[in-house]
């Protein structure tokens, strides 16, 4: 054998090796290196889109917290300012109340007043007309006595 040969042989076997390579092989592994490239590109772009909507959602969840905290202090000032009004009011009306009822009472308390000086106006009478009678010592007509009474009643 010759050493020439061997090694143009080898050379042949070589290329028609790297030919069939190039041709049947090489494609395939290119196309699935590609598309894995293009898969972890669109993942990665994936992410990047997640992170960028991860960051919009931090930002409208936070502003919403913020409107919501407002808000409650809104409601709450409003309620607190309800309430005054509310004790306010009621201030009003128990004072409304109130002089209602002493209005009632003084109302009342004249009546009895006017009652109490009438009872004293027919005691006064009745004990004038017994201190006449034990003056006279004798008896008065009824009818005379009445008048007489009425008529002290009016001057009283």
């Amino acid at each position: 054998m010759n050493l020439n040969a061997t090694l143009f042989a080898q050379l042949v076997v070589f290329f028609i090796l790297a030919w069939v390579t190039m041709q049947f092989i090489w494609p395939p592994i290119v196309k699935a290196l590609d598309e894995r490239a293009k898969k972890i590109a669109d993942g990665l772009a994936a992410a990047e889109r997640g992170k960028h909507d991860l960051e919009l959602a931090t930002k409208r969840s936070t502003e919403s917290l913020r409107e919501g905290k407002e808000k409650a202090a809104e409601l709450i000032a409003n309620a607190e300012k309800r309430a005054a009004q509310v004790i306010e009011e009621a201030k009003v009306a128990a004072k409304a109340e109130a002089n209602r009822i002493v209005a009632g009472a003084k109302a009342e308390i004249d009546q009895e007043a006017v009652r109490a000086k009438e009872q004293l106006r027919e005691q006064i009478s009745a004990l004038v007309v017994t201190g006449a009678e034990k003056i006279l010592r004798r008896e008065i007509n009824a009818q005379a006595h009445a008048d007489i009474l009425a008529t002290i009643k009016q001057d009283l």
